[in-house]
């Protein structure tokens, strides 16, 4: 883990002390910016692995911070927020952010929250067994995490590649969204449901040729969703 660097960005000095302390004391290399501006002038000073990125920041907010940091590339981002709305956590979650953590937190909570995100979101070596899938026109290849849909390569965010990924390699396999956000978050995600059914939209708009009619990510009604052949 300490080759990682991590950009953590929040406009309460408190916090930024803290949480620098405790990954700093799991080896991890960190930066910090306390707004909005500081975190894009961070972000290409630094190039971090992950981002711990404060919803409510001073010059830029970070929702808008959040799609220019995508914008430029697409690095695991774990948002902030001190309000515990569920507005703001949908809206996290609509653009892509990889984890959600509300305030009041314990720091522990966090490095914890960021090893699971980065080993996710990392390729690793492996043994054969996690071969690529292809089902009709989506290709998806665990050891680059690349996936494409009609030969044309689609961008994906850490979380929505591990969940297509786990679906496809159980197709027709219903699962509810409890056992998704079990299988693919882990217990160290404290969301609920809605993450899943959110990640399932986002998903459809990026690999169906009609998001509302799917062809691959299929809804049982009652029950939560499943991949078809």
């Amino acid at each position: 883990m300490n080759n990682h660097h991590i950009l953590v960005v929040d406009d309460e000095p408190q916090i930024l002390e803290v949480l620098k302390l405790y990954l700093t004391r799991d080896g991890f290399r960190v930066s910090t910016a306390n707004d909005g501006n500081a975190a894009l002038s961070a972000f290409e000073t630094h190039a971090p692995d992950l981002v711990v990125l404060d919803l409510m920041l001073p010059k830029i907010d970070g929702l808008e911070v959040f799609k220019r940091l995508r914008a430029k590339r697409t690095v695991p981002i774990i948002m902030l927020t001190a309000k515990g709305d569920e507005v703001d956590r949908i809206l996290g979650l609509e653009l892509g952010a990889d984890d959600y953590i509300v305030k009041p937190f314990s720091p522990r909570e966090v490095v914890a929250r960021v090893k699971n995100v980065l080993r996710r979101a990392s390729p690793e070596i492996h043994d054969g067994a996690d071969k690529p899938i292809t089902h009709g026109e989506l290709h998806i290849d665990p050891r680059t995490r690349v996936v494409q849909a009609r030969g044309r390569p689609v961008e994906l965010t850490s979380k929505e590649f591990d969940l297509l990924y786990f679906l496809a390699q159980h197709p027709s396999q219903v699962f509810t969204r409890a056992q998704l956000l079990d299988k693919v978050w882990g217990y160290e995600f404290f969301g609920d449901a809605s993450t899943v059914t959110v990640h399932i939209r986002r998903l459809r708009e990026k690999i169906e040729v009609n998001p509302a009619e799917p062809r691959y990510l299929a809804t049982v009604w009652g029950v939560g969703y499943k991949f078809e052949k």
